[in-house]
């Protein structure tokens, strides 16, 4: 079982993360760690903190020689460009938790609560997963994303409309993770528009993993179910405001007929198509995972919306907090090292071991007992 703990705030001085559970003998590649923190700062509609922060994490604990020991792997990444003045935030932004987190907290503004409930946290979790990618790597394994929506403009190719997974990796070719450059175009320009408007733009991410193998996930009790532990994962990330599995909402407009995905045996099980998102009660089922996740659009405003004064209890206008117009491909970075940790985990939980090699040679055993059924 792996679990992770971040801490650190957006204008404090170093992010911390510790993660447990990672077995001994993991080569820990920390120029991939970076090239994923890097990934995670590329994106038009980005604020101008992306071009002070230059992430690199410091490895703490729990390596040795470049391998992992068993034990927890802490490590830090350091916050640049904090040297500004911090004023309390007093005039919450709507959608933001400035408010409701004051209140929870008994805070006299917003700004203990912006700073830890600010998206620079997840550059530790980009950090975390992405140890948890190396270890799936092991095993084949490989998480990706592309962008699919930005501010209402479709992009032209999804898992179920003409996607090549091979063209995958081309997504960080793109300046916003699209895979086809007439939609990129226009996404570009529904930025720009926003940006003008001082306005903001959500958007939709798709994530597959590839190569994961049936029996992650249990249907015993819903805790233990797949799908909802990789929507938990999707939904705790800041901003995303739905999470759909395979067809997911477009499931409501088919017949069961349509839906279900139709077995077939060649070598090895297999479904005629993957309507289900490669998950059957809480299961992977062999094909490919396919999630979605939707982003809302960044709730500070260069333009700010109407809000009341905590002090005053007056009407008035937000604060403004430097901000992007779009996060979404940098959204879609985390999502992709969110199901790798989930998946990780999994792996982990079914084939145990204390150390890389016990968990292969756990998993190649299965391996060879599917290939019996």
């Amino acid at each position: 079982m792996i679990r992770f703990l971040t801490a650190g705030e957006s204008h404090g001085n170093k992010l911390i993360g510790i993660i447990e559970g990672i077995p001994a003998n993991l080569y820990l590649d920390i120029d991939y760690i970076n090239k994923e923190l890097k990934r995670r700062q590329m994106g038009f509609g980005r604020s101008h903190r992306m071009k002070i922060e230059n992430d690199e994490v410091m490895i703490l604990s729990g390596v040795n020689n470049n391998l992992t020991t068993g034990s927890p792997i802490s490590i830090s990444i350091e916050n640049r460009g904090t040297n500004i003045e911090l004023v309390e935030v007093t005039k919450p932004r709507p959608g933001h938790g400035d408010l409701v987190g004051a209140l929870k907290y008994n805070q006299a503004g917003g700004r203990n609560i912006l700073e830890r409930a600010s998206a620079r946290e997840t550059a530790m979790r980009v950090a975390l997963g992405s140890i948890c990618k190396l270890l799936l790597r092991e095993f084949n394994i490989g998480i990706n994303s592309h962008v699919i929506n930005i501010g209402g403009v479709e992009g032209a190719i999804n898992y179920y409309n003409g996607l090549n997974l091979d063209d995958l990796d081309l997504a960080d070719k793109s300046e916003l993770r699209v895979l086809d450059k007439e939609s990129e175009k226009k996404m570009i320009d529904k930025i720009e528009e926003a940006k003008e408007e001082g306005n903001s733009l959500g958007g939709t991410i798709e994530i597959i993993g590839r190569n994961i193998p049936v029996g992650l996930g249990s249907h015993i009790n819903w805790e233990r179910k797949l799908d909802g532990r990789l929507a938990a994962a999707l939904m705790g990330i800041q901003g995303i405001k739905a999470v759909e599995i395979g067809l997911g909402t477009m499931a409501a407009e088919v017949k069961g007929s349509s839906f279900q995905d139709e077995i077939v045996y060649t070598t090895k099980y297999e479904r005629k198509t993957n309507h289900a998102g490669g998950i059957e009660a809480g299961i992977s089922n062999g094909e490919d995972i396919v999630l979605r996740a939707t982003m809302k659009p960044i709730p500070t405003l260069r333009k700010p919306l109407e809000t009341v004064d905590m002090v005053t209890k007056e009407k008035t206008l937000a604060q403004f907090e430097r901000s992007d117009v779009c996060a979404v491909p940098s959204a879609s970075i985390v999502a992709e090292n969110m199901v790798a940790y989930i998946v990780a985990d999994e792996i982990l939980r079914k084939f145990g071991g204390d150390f890389m090699e016990e968990t292969i040679l756990n998993y190649n055993n299965y391996l060879k007992y599917l290939e019996k059924r």
